[in-house]
């Protein structure tokens, strides 16, 4: 990837779809423009609607193209979802190169033998993330290029989700007239932007708190080890307001962006207004108070089993912090209730980018971030096999001045293999 290459993220979420349009600028992001468009046809993260579906994804797309004035036609899709799973396996493989140098073939020859796994019919693997590399035994290798040693082996976490969720999703982005450079697990991608590097290696929870799910992610050792889903968000929290209030799911979600505030004890009694009630043409008063009495006790639920699932998940006493995202936790008062119902270190990561700050665009953001990495390893991997092939080259033609028809195929074909 080179300088002024322009990148976009699309966040498919339950209650909007985001287009974020990156510029790469000598090794780093900088963000021209975004676009966003209400969820149609998408219910607690699953599509059941693909023609609506396909609409909100044109209409976010077409809202950041407006901006910046440019045609999109190429996106890195963020996957999510309760049908992703993580499982780990490993991988081995005998070093190939004559001088026992560990090169970019190598790595991937043991990558492809950490996914030789069996996997159900309705499952397909999404990725594959290498937790450690072992050289001849030597465990914690990151990086083994370069390394000299006969065995090669990894250790990987595989991310597998099922056929008909990603196929429906692919679909819908492929009849919006977008080309797929990629699928990104949306954690990883969060993960990547929101966790400092300490915060990966001594176990923290990425708490993603969207509007029909909360997503749940732990990282330890500097990985990705754990995730899971929880079938309750901020669409729970307006349904709550609306049955409370009395009034209509929509005039509910103005509220709770208005006015909505998640501890009682930061609520402000003065802070009022009036809704219009359902069958009546009557508009009641309310305070702040009022509505944070409903959303307090939906908001210390989600907490409370956000932190039951991490202890189902067997991770009860290695998470030492948590890091909030998504958009219902942009409410004031959400951190002090967090960190009284979770009882530990909490934080709000927010994308530091102007028009991006705030919650809501983690997801999108880190994709772009997630992108950019894998593009500078990729590019990597390339200029490492184009050296590797002119050393080849070079040593042929030294040793045999009138190489072969054999050699001379491998010689011409050594820069695309």
């Amino acid at each position: 990837m080179s300088n002024n290459d322009i990148i976009v993220s699309l966040d498919i979420g339950t209650s909007k779809i985001r287009a974020i349009i990156g510029e790469v600028t000598n090794g780093t992001i900088n963000i021209i423009g975004v676009g966003s468009a209400d969820s149609e046809g998408i219910r607690k993260g699953a599509i059941v609607d693909i023609d609506q579906t396909v609409r909100s994804i044109r209409s976010a797309i077409d809202h950041a193209e407006r901006m910046v004035g440019i045609q999109i036609d190429e996106v890195y899709v963020g996957i999510q979802g309760n049908h992703i799973s993580l499982q780990t396996n490993h991988g081995v493989v005998a070093v190939s190169n004559e001088d026992r140098e560990i090169g970019e073939e190598d790595i991937e020859r043991v990558m492809q033998a950490a996914q030789v796994v069996a996997l159900p019919p309705e499952r397909e693997i999404i990725g594959v993330v290498p937790k450690q590399f072992l050289v001849d035994g030597l465990e914690g290798i990151s990086d083994p290029r370069g390394m000299i040693g006969v065995r090669l082996e990894v250790e990987a976490t595989i991310i597998t989700g099922t056929k008909t969720s990603l196929h429906n999703l692919m679909r819908c982005v492929e009849k919006s007239d977008l080309q797929i450079a990629d699928r990104v697990l949306m954690s990883l991608a969060s993960g990547s932007m929101s966790l400092t590097k300490d915060e990966k290696s001594i176990g923290t929870a990425l708490i993603d708190v969207g509007a029909g799910s909360t997503g749940i992610s732990i990282f330890e050792g500097g990985g990705l080890v754990a995730s899971s889903t929880l079938p309750v968000g901020g669409e729970h929290v307006t349904n709550d307001i609306s049955y409370g209030l009395r009034t209509h799911a929509e005039q509910a979600e103005k509220i709770k962006l208005k006015f909505g505030c998640s501890l009682v004890s930061d609520a402000a009694e003065d802070q009022k207004f009036k809704v219009m009630r359902m069958g009546s043409n009557v508009e009641k008063e309310f305070s702040q108070v009022d509505l944070a009495n409903i959303i307090e006790p939906r908001m210390q639920e989600i907490f409370h089993l956000v932190r039951q699932e991490i202890r189902r998940l067997g991770y009860g006493d290695k998470v030492h912090g948590y890091v909030l995202t998504g958009g219902a936790v942009s409410m004031p008062g959400t951190l002090g209730l967090a960190q009284q119902e979770l009882e530990s270190s909490v934080r709000i990561a927010v994308p530091d980018f102007i028009g991006v700050r705030d919650p809501a665009f983690n997801n999108g953001v880190g994709i772009l971030y997630y992108a950019l990495r894998m593009a500078r390893n990729r590019s990597m991997s390339v200029s490492t096999k184009k050296t590797a092939s002119r050393k080849t080259t070079t040593s042929s033609v030294s040793a045999s001045p009138k190489p072969g028809l054999f050699e001379k195929l491998k010689n011409i074909f050594s820069e695309f293999i």
